[in-house]
């Protein structure tokens, strides 16, 4: 039978089964104005403040399409549309479809509760990623609704769910004075009929037949003073517009110059600290042939990209081949008349702006990414066993190795920079890697739409290995041959050294310390 909530909860939450919208003691009906299209449900009831789940949001990446469940008026499906995905919403209170409109591609009307009502909403349609934004808490069965949406997830795509930590500390000091008292909203919102921690969400989504990647929070810190601060920032009158306070000086400045704090603090102690928990999750990897780009970075390669594209073919002959290219030679014509897509980036922007290029160009559609440098330094032999790494063994990120040991064709200054790095590395956020700028890795694109990489700058590398292999995804590095470079190099030496320092360190928050999925063959 399937579970439900009943309708006076629904209208109290008018609006508002999203994390966005918990955490303030305060209600407010709605007033009829151009401002907030809702009015025209005069029962409504809405929250003082509505804010992006800002860790919820952090953690969607660059997907393409999103499913936000449960999407409210459609404040975090907003902020995720920025990166480009295309969002539908799926909402129950008349009001808040209205308003989701507006900012959202699409909003259907639709009862997680019901089978039926998911299926008319839905069909056959599949999305990246599901997000369920504080919106299980309010189910009596949120396995049960977990178990509707689901076949409504691609292949390879990822499941994001925010909840409400029962345990933080407010709660906690609250049972140790006799209190466990239900309020407006919040953690002990009154129409939250299920409560969690984060091993008992955990949990959940594991039961539900999905791996459990990474989790982040929302700190409770600042905010359990919430209630004191809206009654002194509104002069103890409620705001007409619930979302005003989110676009004001002193918000912002909160969330540039305290909230980071915040999350630093919060990382440490998360079942005490946090006041809502987010965790992403998938469907276990199955054994499969990929849709495979094969994809290269030229410049001014005339010596080597006929040949380059004739060993892809050779031992990939069903590959797509991608290339970015800021050449002023015949590279790019040369590789479209070989059945190359070429995206040109000129004038040229550096390595890091054509590797992001490369990688979500790849990832929009295909399912699997082996990238190669265009000088046959790497082995193009290899190409079959990386890709039976990910295919067949459930890897996500293939590491292509060259310094185990040092390469004759690596000169030394090279190589010792290279182990240095390697070893920061390790360090610094404990990933037994030897090779932290190879030019030869694989990704399953799904991987890659899950992180928002920035390639502003060099060393984009170091973020798309460190940041996978920290949250969550398995990672295997396997050592290869490195050759003598046809033609010259092109990336600069100095700038790439700094920006590995600068990218190592801005790395540090990032998931976990250990990558505890990281394999050495």
């Amino acid at each position: 039978m399937a579970d439900s909530v009943p309708a006076d909860a629904a209208l109290a939450n008018e609006g508002a089964i999203k994390g966005a919208n918990e955490g303030t003691n305060e209600r407010t009906a709605i007033p009829d104005t151009d401002a907030v299209p809702e009015a025209s449900t005069p029962s409504a009831v809405r929250y003082v403040v509505e804010e992006v789940n800002r860790a919820a949001v952090a953690a969607i990446g660059r997907p393409r399409t999103v499913l936000d469940v449960g999407c409210g008026i459609g404040l975090n499906g907003a902020a995720i549309k920025r990166s480009g995905a295309r969002v539908t919403g799926i909402e129950i209170v008349p009001g808040s479809i209205a308003q989701a409109k507006q900012v959202l591609d699409e909003v259907i009307a639709c009862d997680i509760t019901s089978d039926a009502s998911v299926r008319e909403a839905l069909g056959e349609r599949q999305f990246d990623v599901l997000l369920f934004a504080d919106v299980l808490e309010h189910t009596v069965d949120p396995a049960a609704v977990l178990a509707r949406l689901l076949p409504h997830l691609a292949e390879d795509g990822q499941v994001v769910v925010s909840l409400p930590n029962v345990a933080a500390w407010t709660v906690r000091l609250g049972l140790l004075a006799g209190n466990f008292d239900y309020t407006p909203s919040g953690i002990l919102d009154e129409t939250h009929v299920r409560f969690f921690t984060r091993s008992s969400a955990a949990k959940l989504l594991e039961q539900a037949g999905l791996e459990v990647l990474r989790t982040d929070q929302n700190p409770m810190l600042v905010r359990a003073g919430k209630s004191l601060i809206l009654r002194v920032a509104q002069g103890g009158t409620a705001a007409p517009d619930p979302t005003a306070l989110g676009r004001s000086l002193p918000y912002k400045l909160y969330q540039g110059l305290v909230r980071p704090v915040e999350d630093v603090i919060a990382q440490r102690a998360p079942g005490l600290l946090a006041f809502q928990h987010v965790l992403v999750a998938r469907k276990p990897p199955r054994a499969r042939r990929m849709k495979l780009t094969v994809g290269m970075l030229t410049m001014n390669e005339e010596e080597s990209i006929a040949a380059m594209i004739a060993e892809i073919r050779r031992v990939a002959p069903d590959a797509a081949i991608l290339c970015v290219d800021s050449s002023t030679d015949r590279t790019p014509e040369i590789a479209r008349n070989l059945g190359a897509r070429v995206l040109r980036q000129m004038p040229p922007r550096g390595h890091g702006p054509a590797m992001e290029l490369l990688m979500y160009s790849a990832a929009a559609d295909s399912e699997l990414l082996i990238y190669i440098d265009c000088d046959f330094t790497y082995p193009s032999e290899e190409i079959p066993r990386v890709r039976q790494l990910v295919e067949e063994e459930g890897f996500d990120v293939v590491n292509c190795a060259r310094t185990r040991t040092r390469p004759a064709a690596m000169p030394l200054p090279n190589y010792m920079a290279n182990r240095t790095f390697a070893a920061m590395a390790h360090a610094m956020h404990g990933i037994p890697t030897c090779d932290v700028h190879s030019g030869m890795r694989a990704y399953r694109t799904s991987v890659i739409r899950a992180f928002d990489f920035d390639g502003e700058g060099d060393a984009l590398p170091i973020d798309t290995l460190l940041f996978p292999a920290k949250c969550g995804y398995r990672v295997v590095e396997m050592p290869i041959e490195y050759n003598e470079r046809v033609g010259t190099s092109k990336l600069r030496k100095l700038a790439g050294t700094v920006w590995t320092l600068v990218r190592l360190a801005r790395a540090l928050p990032v998931g976990e310390r250990l990558g505890s999925r990281y394999t050495r063959y």
